[in-house]
């Protein structure tokens, strides 16, 4: 996995990403988005979806740490070896926006995580240990669960987009 020398460069990392994928979009249809396609494991408001539940996860867990909350990842009725349940809920809750609506609710999601990642100081940012949420056997640092949540799937969704308009016929 990549890392980034400092937080300008982790910032600059995710607009970039979120902007390739977004405009993946641009060019899909209303009437598509739920339109499954062979060998694309998401529709594209499922893409979508799933996007705006982990964004919201990660701004929940940081939200109830600060507010002194017991956080429960990866949600409170989910457990990480039932991620699939935890993702249906994603399409659930916000497969009833449009698709117009789903890119600007993670527009503002993002932007939420690029001020909250200004306003972390690097040591909370880089260094492993500073949010009891993210403390996992693994012990990653609050970029790295940033970086997984939004980075990584940037890059790989827009590849499944790109596909899912390839078997459609329109890329």
């Amino acid at each position: 996995m990549q890392g980034y020398r400092n937080k300008e460069e982790f910032i600059e990392e995710l607009k970039k990403r979120y902007q390739l994928y977004n405009q993946e979009f641009n060019d899909i249809k209303e009437d598509e988005k739920n339109l499954l396609q062979p060998g694309v494991d998401k529709t594209p408001s499922q893409n979508i979806s799933y996007q705006l539940g982990w964004t919201h996860l990660l701004l929940q867990w940081e939200s109830d740490e600060s507010n002194g909350i017991e956080v429960k990842t990866p949600a409170p009725d989910y457990k990480w070896n039932n991620l699939g349940g935890l993702y249906q809920s994603f399409y659930d809750q916000y497969g009833s926006y449009s698709l117009q609506e789903q890119r600007e609710l993670l527009q503002n999601k993002v932007n939420e995580i690029i001020t909250w990642i200004e306003n972390l100081d690097d040591e909370t940012l880089f260094t492993p240990g500073r949010r009891k949420w993210a403390a996992t056997p693994a012990q990653w640092p609050v970029w790295k669960w940033i970086h997984i949540n939004t980075l990584a799937p940037f890059k790989s969704f827009r590849t499944q987009i790109r596909k899912w308009k390839k078997e459609k016929g329109t890329a």
